[in-house]
């Protein structure tokens, strides 16, 4: 069996940092805008505030997630912790939607029973709010390919949203008292939020699942190797995730001449990585007469089982 493990680059310091300072922002305007909401009445920005400290925790645990996934392989973890990442998104994923679910809630008491809100209050710190999470998603916006990363910036988006709908809530209130805005508006971001949440939660289960990446087509990569100078054909084929951002592929190569399998196999390790991006790579080759004699004594041990056949 051939064996190759290819590590594809990692961004893993760059995608860490923007985590790091990400959760700096977050958490600090978290408090103050938690305390405004309070004050001030506002469903929005307490539901906003909300985002933000819940999204404070899955920052710190997608920074922690990305550290680990950085460590080499170990005795008891072969693949090294890639997968970390993958469970980060998962957990995020959930926790956004228990926050939609209970904004949801919050919303639709609002709506049965408003009561007063200050809109002058509400404005300044959602104006404040949305700096920090343009902010924020700017510092996220860098490796849009990690799902982890992009799990964490779901969270961030949440939160630039729902201070849209603050300062929204603020302003219509402001000019014109009518505070049923504010769970009108949260009911519609939570809608918005939850159906990038079920999509990072689909990936995630996917990749956790060993299921061949969203972007990959198997039946694509089969015959695109089989195409490949020297290869006769391809089958147990086989392609899953070993983090948000590396792809692992095996495979059982049949060639005409096993003594030409090191260049064969060189070239199928070039074009996955050229033309799929796939840099972890095991392949067995196969010669095309063993095949044939195999098939060959499995028709024999079939006519012997079976004499009546012949009678």
């Amino acid at each position: 069996m051939a064996d190759h493990h290819g590590h594809g680059h990692h961004h893993g310091l760059p995608a860490s940092q923007g985590l790091v300072w990400a959760l700096g922002l977050t958490l600090t305007f978290a408090v103050v805008e938690a305390l405004s909401g309070w004050w001030s009445g506002s469903l929005a920005l307490l539901g906003d505030a909300g985002h933000m400290l819940t999204d404070s925790m899955s920052l710190g645990l997608a920074a922690g997630a990305t550290v680990l996934a950085k460590r080499p392989p170990s005795r008891l973890h072969s693949f090294g912790l890639g997968r970390a990442e993958i469970v980060a998104a998962l957990i995020n994923a959930l926790a956004m939607i228990a926050i939609v679910v209970w904004i949801s809630v919050e919303a639709i008491e609002r709506l049965d029973k408003p009561g007063p809100i200050k809109g002058g209050v509400v404005l300044a710190v959602a104006l404040v709010g949305l700096l920090i999470n343009l902010g924020a998603a700017w510092l996220l916006s860098g490796d849009r390919h990690n799902l982890n990363v992009r799990a964490a910036l779901l969270h961030v988006m949440g939160d630039l949203l729902g201070s849209v709908a603050a300062l929204v809530s603020g302003a219509v209130i402001l000019l014109t008292g009518w505070t049923t805005i504010d769970p009108l508006l949260s009911l519609l971001i939570v809608v918005l939020i939850l159906l990038s949440a079920v999509r990072v939660l689909r990936e995630a289960l996917h990749a956790l699942m060993e299921g061949v990446p969203l972007n990959l087509d198997l039946e694509r990569v089969g015959y695109s190797m089989a195409g490949v100078d020297g290869v006769v054909s391809v089958h147990d084929l086989h392609i899953w995730s070993l983090s948000s951002s590396r792809v692992a592929l095996a495979a059982h190569i049949v060639i005409h001449d096993l003594a030409a399998w090191p260049a064969t196999m060189a070239r199928l390790q070039t074009h996955l990585k050229k033309e799929f991006g796939i840099h972890h790579v095991t392949l067995q080759p196969e010669s095309d007469e063993q095949l044939v004699d195999v098939r060959g004594i499995s028709d024999r041990l079939h006519t012997q089982s079976n004499p009546a056949e012949d009678q």
